[in-house]
């Protein structure tokens, strides 16, 4: 069963014109639409929730509550670079097995992808559970703030393992060539959250507590809904599996398992320096104020939103990059990813321009104009830095995908850290500590993304990765 979709025609439509325009193959925008849309629509309805949680919460109790929510983020974001890193070994393995039809190897990376993100997140979260006040004391002296932030946390801290695990189930399938399958579950499950959320904060008068919670269910809905999918080869309404996965063979395979985590490391590493990050930075954000901090949070939702079309196009790419690599074509491999990121930065400018043409109306719908005055003008500035910075995305995101796929994934982390720790950070610092002043935020915002940018379409362009690819394909044993 499929529905028409706004979003596909809009993504359709750009690279369509694109591709009249000479510059990417019709056929490359049909498959890279047909991908990647539904996980757009997965990101949309994902980062809808996020913004939701800071807009309800912000119109009930105030700034200090959309900073305490800030502020917890990054430590919840941590399951997220842990999942998402190591689900970026479970794509390369899944879609490499799914191209040359080598199924047993599929099998297994699903199990122990399980295996590899619980014993990760489990300790992660008994951390959080257990010191969410010593971990928010540690960036803002606003106790007020760090209470509304610590019953957030400590609440999130049960969702941990369910997030991780939500990511490789979606991998699972987008690596089998399937994008619509995570769209309907995680999609769904960002839906259900809003849903929850707004009867735990509105109509049960749960605040911070509530959206923590709904945020909990879903991804434990979420969780069922792919084990399920994979036991029985396909789920309600979506598209088989190519083979339905036991979930009682074996989980420990060392083989496998050393792929899995010879490739995702990297990219955990390259998550966790954007995630790591923001703990300092949020350190540095809130010295200017209880209102910066809320607005910064706010516009940081907005951008994630923006950012959207990178979840379909860094993994369609990997995706078919992926598939192509499993059956030897290096050079097919290639000219799609080259492609997709074309295709990437033409989306990215169209969804730019709308929400630079709206900054101001988006800012007002997070906070009454009334209760805090100062956070809607401070917003709307964020906003319009942010449609700058979010076009770097267009390039980093879609030219890591081929570097994903092809386990090729340490220079995207290098890039990272260069990116944070090299330029956002200290420019944020510089803002924070001298009379550079909101200035120094706004470079940051722009720098964080245009570093890694040209480091990772530079590095794509050498064509090293193909031969890096070379060591996982399937039949291919991994390095003791």
């Amino acid at each position: 069963m499929r529905f028409p979709n706004p979003v596909r025609l809009v993504i359709l439509g750009v690279g369509l014109l694109l591709s009249r325009a000479g510059l990417v193959d019709r056929q490359h925008v049909r498959s890279t639409t047909d991908l990647s849309w539904p996980r757009i629509v997965t990101g949309l309805a994902r980062m809808s929730k996020n913004a939701a949680d800071v807009a309800m919460v912000g119109v009930v109790l105030g700034e200090a509550a959309i900073g305490g929510v800030g502020l917890a983020s990054p430590f919840w974001g941590l399951a997220f670079s842990i999942g998402g890193g190591m689900a970026a070994g479970t794509i390369a393995l899944v879609s490499q097995g799914h191209g040359a039809e080598d199924y047993d190897q599929f099998g297994q990376a699903i199990r122990s992808s399980v295996l590899v993100v619980l014993a990760l997140t489990l300790p992660l979260a008994a951390v959080l559970f257990f010191f969410p006040t010593d971990l928010l004391g540690l960036l803002s002296g606003d106790q007020t703030t760090v209470t509304y932030g610590a019953d957030y946390l400590r609440i999130l801290a049960f969702g941990v393992p369910f997030a991780g695990l939500n990511l490789v189930g979606s991998r699972i399938y987008i690596g089998a060539d399937d994008a619509y399958t995570p769209m309907i579950v995680r999609g769904g499950g960002a839906v259900s959250n809003i849903a929850l959320n707004a009867l735990f904060i509105f109509g049960l008068g749960m605040g911070v507590t509530g959206a923590a919670l709904g945020t909990v269910l879903a991804n434990v809905l979420g969780t069922t809904a792919f084990a399920v999918g994979l036991a029985r080869g396909r789920l309600p309404f979506c598209n088989p599996l190519p083979a339905a996965v036991s979930l009682r063979d074996r989980y420990f395979d060392r083989e496998t398992i050393t792929d899995i985590v010879r490739i995702g490391t990297p990219v955990v590493g390259r998550n966790g320096v954007w995630t790591v990050a923001r703990i300092p930075m949020l350190a540095i954000v809130a010295s200017f104020g209880t209102t910066v901090l809320a607005a910064y949070t706010v516009a940081r939702r907005i951008y994630a939103l923006m950012n959207t079309p990178g979840w379909g196009f860094g993994l369609a790419s990997s995706s078919l990059v992926g598939q192509n690599l499993g059956r030897g074509d290096e050079a097919g491999a290639e000219a799609v990813a080259k492609d997709v990121v074309l295709f990437s930065i033409g989306t990215y400018l169209v969804a730019s321009a709308i929400v630079a043409a709206f900054a101001h109306p988006i800012a007002v719908l997070f906070v009454s104009p009334d209760a805090a005055p100062g956070v809607i003008p401070t917003t709307t500035a964020f906003v319009y830095v942010c449609c700058i910075a979010v076009l770097a995305q267009a390039v980093k995101g879609a030219a890591a995908g081929p570097l994903d796929a092809a386990g090729d994934t340490r220079v995207p982390f290098y890039s990272q850290l260069v990116g944070m720790f090299g330029f956002a950070l200290p420019l944020a610092a510089l803002g924070a500590y001298t009379d550079l002043g909101l200035v120094g935020l706004y470079l940051s915002l722009v720098a964080e993304t245009f570093v890694p940018a040209a480091i990772n379409y530079w590095w794509f362009s050498t064509g090293i990765w193909k031969e890096r690819s070379r060591e996982f394909r399937p039949g291919t044993p991994a390095d003791d």
